[in-house]
């Protein structure tokens, strides 16, 4: 058969689209743009910043402060003048929620921050393999060995036998120190494992990139996500582990009171004075899922494989 030109149509000219290009934004720019369109994780951010501004400057503007006692006033109800009533001994309970926002607080930070210095112990672990990344795993296999809360209840005991003249919150701060970085480690350096032999590392391998650099800018970034939600949740953790500490004795001293001391306070006359609890119980509930919604809208932002 032979072939006829009718048989062939020419092509269509097609008119070039212009096509918008959005503007290149770095990762932390990207990160706070999905951010912004979780709605529960910015409810949750805003919440965090006014229960810590409350936590800062509420005391200070307060005419009562959380050591005053009025015996005339003891055990009342939420009033004009004193908004969640008073205790045992007729301190202003509001006032003492603020304050013991300052101390809990306090003390899940101090635990998060903590809880970071283990991206690198285990990002280094993870990266360098070999008889560096046994030998560093086993000590944390030791220190796993042993319950947390145990850890942190002999460093107590310990700590307050040294120290007798402190209040109990330098030695919670050193007791948790101690511990809570573990968790961290063993989460990063499985990561690590298993991001380290991605074509993308192979690559920056290729490039000359050096190993700090391949850990610091490629690996530790992708990690991201897990870090955020392992650090979120290590600041419930410490104040519930502080409030156990105070209910056993170990915890911060009087008169100062933390949430965990409030709540367990209150344990004794729960039937009779009953705002006395709700009000500790509810500020660590409604702080503690604030932390939780903002780290899972953190953890969806961070993760790079999400990055348009």
């Amino acid at each position: 058969m032979a072939l006829s030109r009718d048989l062939f149509k020419p092509l269509q000219k097609r008119e070039f689209q212009v096509e918008l290009v959005r503007p290149s934004t770095t990762y932390w720019q990207d990160a706070w743009r999905r951010l912004k369109k979780n709605p529960v994780a910015m409810g949750s951010l805003v919440l965090i910043i006014l229960i810590l501004l409350l936590a800062i400057f509420g005391p200070i503007f307060s005419p009562y402060t959380y050591s005053e006692q009025d015996f005339a006033r003891k055990n009342q109800g939420p009033s004009a003048d004193h908004w969640f009533g008073t205790d045992g001994l007729g301190r202003d309970l509001f006032t003492r929620v603020l304050h013991g926002a300052r101390i809990s607080l306090s003390i899940g930070f101090v635990a998060a921050v903590v809880a970071l210095l283990g991206v690198l112990y285990g990002g280094i672990s993870g990266f360098a393999g070999g008889w560096v990344d046994t030998l560093m795993m086993r000590f944390v296999d030791i220190m796993y060995s042993i319950p947390f809360l145990l850890w942190v209840i002999l460093m107590m005991v310990y700590l307050k036998e040294i120290m007798p003249e402190n209040t109990g919150l330098i030695a919670m701060y050193i007791a948790l120190g101690l511990v809570y970085w573990l968790p961290m480690a063993r989460i990063v350096r499985g990561q690590i494992l298993s991001l380290k032999e991605q074509e993308f590392i192979l690559a920056a391998h290729t490039i000359g990139a050096s190993r700090t650099r391949i850990l610091l800018r490629h690996l530790i970034p992708n990690c991201m996500g897990p870090v955020i939600v392992t650090a979120t949740l290590a600041i419930p953790e410490a104040i519930f582990t502080e409030a156990f500490l105070s209910f056993i004795g170990l915890g911060v001293s009087a008169p100062r009171a933390s949430w965990g001391t409030l709540a367990s306070d209150a344990l004794v006359s729960l039937k009779s004075y009953p705002h006395l609890l709700f009000f500790p119980a509810a500020a660590i509930c409604i702080t503690l899922l604030a932390f939780n919604f903002l780290g899972d809208g953190l953890r969806d932002a961070l993760d790079p494989k999400m990055r348009k």
